[in-house]
């Protein structure tokens, strides 16, 4: 599996695992078939309200913890208690470090997410999280964050997929050291649909998914899919496998049409609590 070296030396697996919607009583099941499978990243977060199944699932495997990466975050109703909020889900995860520990949503509105970083950057000086980051940050939520900021985030972790790339966010991303990763990679399954996407799959011989999946990896994007099928799971991870050409990577890239599936950061408020 590649991977991608984060702007303080931490590497993190290019492809892993994602836990959004997938129910609590569901969750060590799912994630241990996705560690059986070979996944070493896990991505989780206090709003999904799985962080202690992803632990039981991860005391069950018996994977060495150095080998795997586990990332969490912080919810939005919880920025003005980041150091509360994050001991919590580090016991629920039952780790005593998280390798990355993002905040969730900007959520401006509450105009809490500096605060909510200044703390972070304590918990990561005091080496209880190996990485910190930030998701769904516009460039605005950047800029206000890097002017009261010690630390650059490692990572963005935004909405991507071929139908919705935000591909100026990500270019300012990287341009200011952060890594970008991506959620609903696969645009919740709508873009596997594509026929640029299904015509790449029959030339590779390949599922549609991981003709996706394939462009994240040669764009240098992080990509957290997620299956409930053991099957699907081990298909996924063949992704890295397949090198498309610059034109396959570019004729996938043209399915841009600048359609969000989740919600604005610009606007977004919920508590998730």
């Amino acid at each position: 599996m590649p991977e991608v070296t984060l702007n303080n030396g931490v590497t993190i697996p290019q492809l892993g695992f994602g836990v959004f919607q997938v129910p609590p009583e569901e969750t060590q099941r799912i994630v241990e078939d996705a560690l059986a499978a070979g996944y070493r990243h896990i991505d989780t977060a206090a709003a999904y309200r799985n962080e202690a199944a992803v632990g039981a699932a991860i005391a069950a495997s018996g994977i060495p913890r150095e080998e795997l990466f586990v990332t969490t975050k912080l919810r939005n109703g919880e920025q003005g208690n980041a150091r509360e909020a994050f001991q919590n889900s580090r016991k629920a995860l039952g780790l005593e470090v998280i390798d990355l520990y993002l905040i969730h949503w900007p959520a401006p509105s509450q105009g809490l997410y500096t605060q909510a970083w200044q703390e972070m950057e304590r918990l990561y000086a005091q080496q209880q999280v190996r990485a910190i980051g930030v998701s769904n940050f516009l460039s605005a939520h950047l800029d206000t964050l890097l002017g009261a900021a010690e630390v650059v985030p490692a990572v963005n972790q935004i909405e991507i997929h071929p139908t919705f790339q935000q591909q100026e966010l990500a270019a300012r991303s990287r341009s200011l050291g952060i890594a970008v990763e991506a959620y609903s990679p696969l645009g919740q399954g709508a873009d596997l649909a594509e026929d640029t996407v299904t015509a790449l799959a029959a030339t590779y011989g390949a599922t549609p998914a991981q003709i996706v999946l394939a462009w994240h990896l040669g764009s240098g994007t992080i990509a957290i899919p997620k299956s409930s099928t053991p099957g699907r799971m081990l298909e996924n991870l063949k992704a890295a496998a397949i090198t498309l050409t610059p034109a396959e990577l570019a004729a996938v890239t043209a399915l841009e049409t600048g359609s969000r599936i989740g919600s604005d950061p610009a606007t977004a408020s919920h508590s998730q609590l």
